[in-house]
């Protein structure tokens, strides 16, 4: 059974934690994106379905290429910061099911069944997504996760020839304070929930 969380750890993880729209002068070292992974796969997917493909954008080269198909201040920030990243979604997700759920033949599931492929790549990865950014946190980074790019653009320049297709992008450093706006209102429970 868990354990709560302290309320630092909580603070970290949700209260105080922000989007950040610009990072401190720190390099992001391999070891620490292979350590933010290590923790996303261990989180939830359905049928432990593991859709979400990564692209660690950290050259001048791949930056600018990103950056030049976004929209906004998006570009901006994604070539200042140290690393920006495209989660995707792998459309062939289910080939993999005989190795990572061998339970049952839930390849059969999806095989030929396209609405549900593309709804369980989306939810599942987009599930993967939140975890790269609870995890990213809990290991002392920042994020600044978006959605305005031209995905069919990103998809042709990063993912020709595969099977796999843009959900959103994220920047990925240390965090600027001075490059946060301040807070947005949030819902209380009674506003948004209700029980039944």
């Amino acid at each position: 059974m868990a354990e709560p969380l302290s309320d630092a750890a909580l603070d970290t993880l949700f209260r105080e934690a922000r989007s950040y729209n610009g990072y401190v002068d720190k390099p992001v070292a391999t070891e620490t994106l292979k350590a933010i992974w290590d923790l996303v796969k261990m989180g939830p997917t359905s049928a432990n379905c593991q859709p979400l493909r990564i692209v660690w954008v950290t050259s001048d080269e791949g930056k600018e290429k990103l950056a030049s198909l976004s929209s906004g201040t998006n570009g901006a920030k994604i070539r200042k910061a140290p690393v920006s990243l495209i989660l995707g979604m792998d459309m062939a997700f289910y080939e993999e099911l005989p190795r990572l759920f061998p339970h049952a033949d839930a390849k059969a599931w999806f095989t030929g069944n396209d609405a549900m492929i593309e709804a369980t790549a989306f939810r599942n990865s987009s599930l993967q997504g939140a975890y790269f950014i609870l995890a990213a946190r809990a290991l002392g980074l920042d994020t600044g996760p978006m959605s305005g790019f031209n995905n069919a653009a990103v998809d042709e320049a990063f993912f020709a020839g595969t099977t796999v297709k843009s959900n959103f992008i994220s920047t990925l450093g240390y965090g600027d304070p001075a490059s946060v706006f301040g807070r947005s209102p949030r819902p209380t429970f009674e506003e948004f929930t209700s029980f039944a």
